[in-house]
């Protein structure tokens, strides 16, 4: 059996999730935007689905655009909510974002820079943590959109985006529009404070989520965009979600979707504290694990708390080949990473730690293990007890 700690890449479905999605994918299948009963039945179930997923986002009915998952709500928030304001409010073509954002938003950004628009990316610190000093340069009162992620899929560190001084904050005084990427945060932080922090006049303006992230199906996302905030689509033809992004819905998966978030919402406090408990110790017992073998282990990222995803930790081991380490707990049937999984065929280092200030060759040490709802004690167990024989191989 599979010890599976790669929850950052993706999630099993839950078995609430099995269950609500089922009828749609058996019974009621019409087209929801047909007309007769069945697709009725169909479209019904389609805005049940988006009511619930709103709630739990704290955001109106009408503000969710269902995608096909995370990668296509970030394109869609960089390249249709960023140059429609540029038009409708006649601001500069100009996109302030990050140094350590998912390529969700780091490509479409760059497609931005050669269609002729200037794209400011914001160092962060040691931690991975926006330099807040510099964002405050960069962004004027005539940026279109700044782009920051709520927290970072291979660190885990939560980004200042609350507070006086935070992102939201900033963006909200100076009139702009932000767009969140929650891909990773959406779980296990509270979204409806995070639609909080914006409103008609700037602040959070949209933000992403991903099904598969949090026990949802795969394939299926949302971008919440504020009424208000002018949207060119990127996919046009038949005008479903209001135009806003045509195509028929999958209605089963948007049903998992909001089944997901709902779930996650109702269960979050005692999850987090669980999470919390379960990494922590699984953070000491790998670094005692390298010490016992006479390797340096270094965990990367936010220290634990609440800075830092519950679940999440991830480490460099500097002079042995993350990818090795990786392979050598694969063949004792644990199921880790190094970082993102869209990037896993890639031979570079990771974009995230090199920005945080490590080597090419210690970024390429990196090694992430995820918790997820069906971790479990068992899980740090298994990872505990393999992981002296993979550092030893892993030295050979």
């Amino acid at each position: 059996m599979v010890t599976y700690l790669d929850h950052a890449a993706t999630s099993p479905p839950t078995r609430e999730v099995l269950e609500a999605v089922w009828p749609y994918l058996v019974q009621v299948t019409a087209n929801p935007a047909s007309v007769h009963t069945p697709g009725q039945q169909a479209r019904e179930g389609l805005e049940r689905a988006r009511a619930t997923a709103a709630a739990a986002l704290g955001c109106r009915p009408g503000e969710v655009v269902l995608t096909s998952g995370g990668t296509e709500s970030d394109g869609l928030a960089v390249l249709g909510i960023a140059p429609a304001v540029a038009t409708a409010r006649g601001r500069d073509r100009h996109l302030v974002t990050t140094a350590v954002e998912h390529s969700a938003v780091l490509e479409p950004a760059r497609e931005l820079e050669r269609r002729g628009w200037r794209v400011d990316v914001v160092g962060v610190d040691g931690e991975g943590r926006v330099d807040l000093d510099a964002l405050a340069g960069a962004v004027t009162e005539r940026t279109a959109l700044v782009s920051v992620m709520h927290a970072n899929n291979e660190v885990g560190t939560v980004q200042p985006l609350a507070g006086a001084g935070g992102v939201a904050a900033l963006c909200a005084e100076r009139g702009v529009a932000l767009h969140v990427d929650a891909v990773q945060s959406a779980g296990v932080l509270d979204l409806r404070e995070l639609w909080a922090l914006g409103s008609a006049t700037g602040g959070v303006a949209a933000v992403s989520v991903s099904a598969h992230k949090l026990g949802g199906l795969r394939g299926s996302g949302l971008l919440a965009v504020r009424s208000g905030t002018p949207l060119e689509p990127l996919a046009i033809g038949g005008g479903q979600e209001r135009g806003r992004r045509s195509g028929t819905v999958d209605v089963a998966s948007a049903v998992g979707l909001a089944t997901a978030l709902s779930a996650a919402a109702a269960r979050r406090d005692r999850e987090v504290v669980r999470l919390a408990g379960l990494r922590d110790r699984l953070v000491a017992g790998v670094l005692a694990a390298g010490a016992a073998a006479g390797v340096e282990v270094a965990l990367t990222g936010a220290p634990l708390g609440a800075g830092r995803l519950p679940g999440h930790a991830s480490f460099v081991v500097p002079g042995l080949s993350g990818e090795v380490v990786l392979a050598e707990l694969d063949l004792a049937g644990v199921a880790c990473s190094s970082g993102s999984a869209c990037a896993a065929d890639s031979d570079d280092a990771s974009h995230v730690l090199v920005a945080m200030g490590l080597s090419d060759d210690d970024a390429r040490s990196a090694v992430r293990c995820t918790l997820g709802w069906s971790s479990a004690e068992a899980d740090v167990d298994a990872l505990l007890d393999a992981l002296p024989t993979a550092l030893s191989r892993s030295r050979l």
